[in-house]
């Protein structure tokens, strides 16, 4: 565990995990657990776990050290509460996650709370769950929902959450053609399996997709049988929720627009094995993987290949059917984007280490593992991850949403370093550069590539420590490589030499020509290949249009492009930053895009759909955002911008800048 020595370390440590400062004084300054350090306890045990430090001031994002006088008698009371049910419902600390640091002659205390299990969840206070459960929301305690609540208890009472059986359903609510083509995979794949001889209704109760409950006497159709092979109609009425999708999209971005899209609509049968053949043959179709061979002989079944189809069966037998978005399959030319309802019930570690297996819904993956598809013991991760690697692309980025409860995987056909790159940073530092560490050259490329780099989106990238990389960014700013900007968890670094525009530069201050501004690597203004560094397609701006005044004077308004944006050599896209200078049929298609905001009330996916809509091809400022949605500026932000951030759906104009009034959006690739 890391232990902090210093102030700086403090700083390093909340840009790294999930840390919470708490000063412990108590009424009479000896020291106590704080009654806000239970909520947090439960938060972070429900989310992903963390750090509390005791006896640390924090005031904006700025520490100092307050001391505990009486370490023990706060170490003693922390143990007493935690194994008093009454009090929390689960202590998960042991001596050696309560841990005496002394820094400035003070004594702190680090109390690193862990992930808690899905048998533990909900970790809950006071004795009830409800109105008293909470989860680690971005950097703060929330309390959970009703629903929420109950999903926890529901994952933590049921191994299998698809053996429920389901009254009044019966193999009427079968589709008969998707079982004989089910029948005939098996035939292919296994010749001869005791199965193939039973009828239909002993073959349905061998796949247990029919159940008899020896302690009640029930016995019916199984969740899992009438998912995998019922008809629409039928599954419906016994899981409402349910909803698969496919879509393939034309180009490498977030806008929810598609040349090819796959949904229940009463033309098929919208079950979960026809969904499944169905979308792996567009996956693979077209895919630009060379065939390998193998003694002589073409194998058509490249690790690419077997990694979408371990990624499609793990969407369809990790989902949660209770939860509230779809399943949701998407192909781009850059990418494959996998999500299922639910989040994952090992931690993400463990889940991409391999090894390890909690399937939500045993039933279905069995159905799919005795036809071929899918892999046993939490092997499938780890295939996935390896057919990415041998095609030397950026590792998968496996993530959760909290609201709603959802797990993405992001399959990306991008090279972690690509050539051109490379030379055009040794050409720059020529030995220097090839003399770093490969986790080095990465975070230089990275920075080139991407403008920025962050802490966070190097974690997405490789498999180095979250502490191992928080030295190496802090070495390459000391060796002069890197330039940080911003601070704690809002840290982003740049090439040495480059410049990030700020709102001042771009909205009131003087606008330089391209050629003023420091490229990322040299004075070119972009890499080898088009990739983008410094300046834009505008660079022909020159100096005359030097000052720019709050008004839209007649130097301004020749900035602006004919749709009556904002034009800029310091961004890579223009900015949408008044909605009285565009012109009127570019206003009239906003407005378009923006009506289901206007509209009424939206969930999160249909908000979010709408927001990328709007902020395709260019950057809007969250003002002009917010009067396009009918919402609140304030209210945007925190609920979706942010959130849509840190996710990549939306790119900043200003990202050493992220909160200013003045910040702007464009829909990014996520």
């Amino acid at each position: 565990m890391f232990s902090p020595t210093s102030l700086e370390d403090l700083a390093l440590l909340r840009e790294t995990v999930e840390l919470e400062c708490k000063l412990a004084q108590g009424q009479n300054g000896l020291g106590e657990v704080p009654k806000d350090f239970w909520p947090t306890y439960s938060a972070m045990a429900n989310a992903h776990g963390g750090v509390v430090l005791l006896g640390v001031r924090e005031k904006d994002g700025v520490f100092s050290i307050a001391g505990i006088p009486n370490p023990a008698k706060v170490r003693g009371d922390l143990f007493n509460n935690l194994n008093n049910p009454g009090k929390v419902s689960a202590n998960l600390l042991t001596d050696a996650d309560v841990q005496e640091l002394a820094l400035q002659g003070q004594t702190m205390l680090l109390v690193r709370i862990p992930q808690a299990t899905r048998k533990q969840r909900p970790v809950f206070l006071n004795g009830q769950p409800l109105g008293h459960t909470y989860k680690r929301l971005n950097d703060g305690d929330r309390p959970c929902d009703e629903e929420t609540v109950k999903r926890m208890l529901a994952e933590q009472v049921e191994d299998e959450r698809d053996a429920r059986i389901l009254p009044g359903f019966g193999m009427g609510d079968i589709d008969g053609e998707s079982l004989r083509i089910y029948r005939q995979m098996l035939k292919d794949e296994r010749p001869g399996h005791p199965y193939l001889e039973q009828d239909d209704f002993d073959f349905m109760t061998s796949l247990r997709g029919w159940r008899r409950d020896r302690q009640t006497g029930q016995e019916g159709l199984t969740l899992a049988g009438l998912l995998m092979f019922g008809s629409w109609a039928a599954i419906q009425e016994a899981a409402p929720h349910y909803f698969v999708d496919y879509q393939e999209r034309p180009e490498a971005r977030a806008e929810p627009t598609w040349i090819d899209r796959l949904v229940p609509d009463g033309s098929w049968t919208g079950n979960l094995f026809e969904f499944y053949r169905r979308v792996y043959r567009k996956l693979v179709a077209d895919l630009k993987v060379p065939f390998a061979v193998k003694d002589g002989q073409r194998q058509d079944d490249t690790p690419v290949h077997k990694a979408l189809r371990e990624a499609l069966v793990n969407a369809l037998v990790h989902a949660d059917y209770t939860g509230r978005v779809s399943v949701l399959v998407v192909k781009r030319p850059d990418m494959f984007g996998f999500r299922n309802p639910g989040g994952l019930r090992l931690p993400i570690e463990q889940v991409i280490r391999g090894g390890e297996s909690d399937c939500r819904n045993r039933i279905l993956h069995q159905m799919f593992l005795l036809i071929g598809l899918g892999e046993r013991g939490g092997s499938g991760m780890p295939r996935i991850y390896g057919g990415w690697r041998s095609q030397h692309w950026r590792p998968p980025l496996l993530s959760e949403k909290a609201e709603p409860e959802q797990t993405l995987l992001a399959l990306h056909m991008a090279d972690l370093l690509p050539d051109e790159v490379v030379q055009a940073l040794r050409a720059r530092w020529g030995a220097r550069f090839d003399a770093l560490d490969a986790h080095s050259r990465l975070i230089l490329a990275t920075a080139a590539m991407e403008r920025t780099v962050s802490h966070s989106r190097l974690l997405e990238l490789c498999d180095a420590h979250s502490h191992d990389l928080s030295v190496l960014l802090a070495r390459l700013v000391r060796q002069g490589m890197l330039v940080s900007d911003g601070r704690a968890r809002g840290t982003v670094y740049y090439l040495a030499g480059a410049a990030l525009p700020t709102p001042e530069d771009v909205f009131s201050g003087p606008l330089l020509p391209a050629e003023g501004i420091a490229s990322t690597i040299g004075s070119a203004d972009s890499l080898p290949g088009g990739v983008p560094v410094g300046g834009s397609e505008h660079s022909q701006l020159s100096s005359e249009h030097s000052q720019l005044s709050s008004e839209h004077s007649q130097a301004r308004q020749e900035l602006r492009d004919a749709e009556g944006r904002l034009l800029s050599p310091l961004l890579d896209g223009p900015v949408l930053d008044d909605l009285v200078a565009l012109a009127p049929g570019f206003l009239a298609e906003l407005q378009a895009r923006a009506a289901p905001a206007r509209a009424g009330r939206l969930d999160m996916d249909q908000m979010q759909a709408v927001i990328c809509a709007v902020c395709t091809g260019h950057y809007v400022t969250r003002a002009v955002l917010a009067r396009l949605l009918d919402r609140s500026p304030d209210a945007l932000r925190q609920t979706h911008i942010s959130p849509m951030v840190r996710s990549g759906l939306l790119q900043l104009a200003f990202p050493s800048k992220p909160t200013h009034e003045q910040q702007a959006y464009k829909t990014g690739k996520p």
